[in-house]
This record gives C-alpha cells, structure tokens and sequence, in this order.
C-alpha cells in the first residue's frame, strides 16, 4: 500500500512540475506545488459539497432526535473527513516530502490546523448563511479562501516543518 501511495504521489508531483516553468521567476517550487495541491483539494472539496448539499441532504434541517442539524452544516460534517484525508496525503507525500518528522506527528498536527480551519469554516457558515442570508455554496468557497494563507504558513512552518 505505501509502496502505491508513494508512487501516485511521484507522478502527481511531476505532472505539477510539468506546469512549474512558466511561474519559476514569481512563485518557489514549494508554494506551487502546496497551490496546485491545494486547489485541487478546495475544488473536490466544493464540487462535494454542492453535490451533496443539493442532491443528498437536502435543503431542509435534519432532525437527530437530541439535536437539529442545519444543512449546511451536515454536508460539512461529511465532506470533511474526505477532504483531510486527501488533503493530508497531498501535503506529506506531494508538496512537503522533506519534512523529518514522524508521520504520526504530521498527522497530529496536520488534524489540529484542520480542526482551527473547521472551526473558522463553521462559525463563518453560521455567520455568512445564517445571519448575512448568503447562499450555502458561495459562502464555503468564501470561507475557504480566508484559511488558504493560514494554512499554508501553519503547514509549512508547524506542520510539517524540517
């Protein structure tokens, strides 16, 4: 299985290296590679959540029993764990592959800025749809480009730190 996973990773990293030249002068190979993952990861993560939201929760509150759930809030619950775990195999294997700690420790700390970045994700869901009355989908994708700069600088320097 790593042996697999290892190899993906190869070909994903020079398929984005493929497309490095011509952004060498303005942008390092690292931050490239962290943004070409990162976009791909944001994409899947907003083409789930407008799936699911719209043609597998529904738009109307769930009721759990002991809790409501809100919709939008729900189709974050599924697509998170999704979205981590592919994001954190982009991160260790694709972009930060230099990085000597551990991976049980990358993974800690990759699931703590996670968890700040679900945290900034649902408080701003609750703000943006909730009280501001912006459509569910536009609101992710809003939400999404605030936790970009901060993950990058939390993974680079924390994370998955030399």
């Amino acid at each position: 299985m790593r042996r697999v996973a290892t190899s993906l990773a190869n070909l994903i990293r020079r398929v984005i290296d493929f497309f490095y030249p011509p952004f060498s002068r303005w942008v390092p190979k690292l931050m490239f590679r962290y943004a070409f993952c990162g976009t791909a990861n944001i994409v899947l993560d907003w083409v789930l959540y407008f799936f699911l939201y719209n043609f597998v929760v529904g738009h109307d509150n769930i009721d759990m029993g002991f809790v409501v759930i809100s919709p939008h809030i729900l189709t974050l619950c599924i697509t998170f764990p999704i979205t981590l775990a592919t994001g954190f195999y982009l991160a260790r294997f694709v972009t930060f592959t230099s990085s000597t700690l551990k991976e049980s420790s990358q993974l800690f700390r990759y699931i703590l800025v996670v968890l700040i970045n679900l945290a900034i994700n649902y408080w701003g869901l609750k703000l943006l749809v909730e009280m501001c009355h912006i459509y569910p989908t536009p609101s992710k994708m809003l939400i999404t480009t605030v936790t970009v700069a901060f993950s990058y600088v939390c993974q680079k320097y924390f994370t998955f730190k030399k």
